[in-house]
């Protein structure tokens, strides 16, 4: 395995700073790719790039892992986890995962949609009867040029798979929608300190934002998912996840909260000028709250995801312990929004150019047109502190990227995913 950590401040004498390439096309895609191999220089390629962010002050630090058939093809950790103790980056370090949570609590829902427990077709006011009759508003213009919101009952009863598809209608404020984003903003969603059942009946009280199974919008839907795991199995979502999850494969560092004062110290942090996600300050994991967000809230290392994400490669089974049945995790791999299904992306689409989305990430379905390589089947999500990974199922190769940087992520990964398609001999 190859482990490097670089020095934070030596990394800015590399001789000569990488010329970023320019985007492959994407003429390779495949269904059945060979990605028996990797060129090693291709490979240094991957760790003059991250060596750069690194030097030119981008990244305080990072971890990158290319996994094939579970075993690491590169492995290699840069610059420092706190550029407030120059602590060097380790591959135990935590990183916030933020949206990457959300295949971790879809998988628990499957698990107990395999239980009985749980039906993807059940209303979710079968759980939550407060989502007995939501109601949709639409924002209309009047005659004098004044915008108001327009409410008209659901035509039909958010499921359980509109949540994990993200086609519920329950929106967030995260992304401007006019007026319907307002009422989310004043509704006092994250006032307090509150559990899952309280942020629910707060949503419970805020109209939709397009009516339910009609549009993929990317709101609180995992949120609610979470609540309703939690009354569906009678355990808190960690305790739930920690016993059919993490304890089975090994997850030993992944949770909602750092508790432990001898792992705090392990916690990614980000630039110091890098520290805002939307309206809000990146979160402070040692900080016990009662909230534990299925849609956001988990830490993990990129040891443990890689466990997790290996899991969902072998079929739903790591090291004889089966999580999942095979066919549970090729219904999550396949496409549920449009041509798949009557479900339009929004305005935000943030599977991106050539993906669909199944229960949980991104699955890609062709080409797309934003030049950035990769083959189809492949599996993908990140987090808003810029996590990410990507996978390729029919090849058993995983791919994670952990860093701690709300403001370079959306940059910074393409140009990565190139970087690592060319590496494959091809």
């Amino acid at each position: 395995m190859l482990r490097r950590s670089c020095d934070f401040l030596s990394v800015i004498a590399i001789a000569a700073a990488l010329v970023t390439p320019a985007l492959a096309g994407t003429s390779l895609l495949t269904d059945k790719p060979d990605l028996s191999s990797f060129s090693q220089e291709g490979l240094n390629r991957v760790t003059e790039m991250l060596d750069r962010e690194v030097g030119q002050g981008h990244l305080a630090g990072a971890i990158m892992l290319i996994q094939h058939r579970g075993k690491p093809v590169y492995y290699e950790a840069f610059g420092v986890r706190d550029p407030a103790t120059m602590a060097p980056m380790t591959t135990d370090t935590i990183f916030r995962l933020y949206s990457m949570s959300k295949p971790v609590t879809s998988v628990a829902a499957m698990i107990l949609v395999e239980q009985d427990k749980l039906r993807l077709d059940d209303p979710i006011a079968k759980f939550i009867p407060s989502f007995a009759h939501p109601q949709v508003a639409t924002e209309r213009t009047d005659a004098s040029g004044k915008t108001y919101l327009d409410f008209a009952p659901a035509e039909k009863p958010i499921t359980v798979l509109d949540l994990m598809r993200q086609s519920s209608g329950i929106s967030s404020a995260f992304t401007n929608l006019g007026l319907i984003t307002e009422l989310y903003l004043d509704a006092g969603l994250f006032d307090g300190d509150f559990d899952n059942a309280d942020f629910a009946a707060r949503l419970a009280k805020l109209p939709l934002a397009y009516q339910p199974a009609t549009v993929w919008d990317y709101g609180h839907s995992t949120d609610l998912l979470g609540r309703i795991i939690e009354i569906a199995s009678g355990q808190s979502l960690y305790d739930f996840q920690r016993q059919y999850l993490f304890d089975p494969l090994g997850m030993t560092d992944t949770g909602y909260y750092v508790l432990d004062p001898a792992k705090a110290p392990r916690i990614a942090q980000p630039m110091p000028t890098d520290r805002i996600i939307g309206n809000e300050t990146i979160s402070d994991p040692t900080m016990k709250r009662r909230w534990e967000s299925g849609g956001g809230g988990l830490v993990s290392t990129t040891g443990d995801y890689a466990r997790f994400l290996q899991m969902l490669i072998n079929g739903g089974t790591l090291d004889g312990v089966r999580i999942l049945k095979p066919e549970s995790v090729q219904l999550m791999r396949q496409n549920q929004v449009a041509p798949a299904s009557d479900v339009k992306p929004w305005a935000y689409y943030y599977p991106g150019a050539g993906f669909g989305y199944g229960l949980g990430f991104g699955v890609r379905t062709g080409p797309g047109d934003d030049g950035v390589p990769g083959f189809v089947g492949e599996m993908a999500w990140g987090g808003a502190a810029g996590t990410y990974f990507w996978t390729y199922p029919d090849q058993d190769v995983v791919m994670i990227l952990m860093v701690q940087t709300p403001t370079q992520r959306g940059r910074i990964q393409p140009i990565l995913k190139t970087l690592v398609y060319d590496a494959i001999r091809k």
